[in-house]
């Protein structure tokens, strides 16, 4: 296997997998898992770490 510079590896922390991600990911960034479509937030880039995206709520104007 070669190292990629232009990534870094992240575990989904739904079902556990590696997800490649891009080296220049940022906090707060939604990414989506390639095999099951879900959406992921980056919560933190030491170590990469990976929460499920909040669900969008709407917004009524409160």
């Amino acid at each position: 296997m070669t190292e990629d510079t232009d990534s870094v590896v992240a575990e989904d922390p739904i079902t556990g997998e590696e997800i490649e991600l891009p080296a220049d990911v940022e906090i707060g960034e939604i990414v989506d898992n390639p095999v099951t479509g879900a959406e992921l937030e980056v919560v933190s880039l030491d170590p990469l770490t990976l929460e499920e995206a909040p669900e969008l709520e709407e917004d009524w104007g409160e």
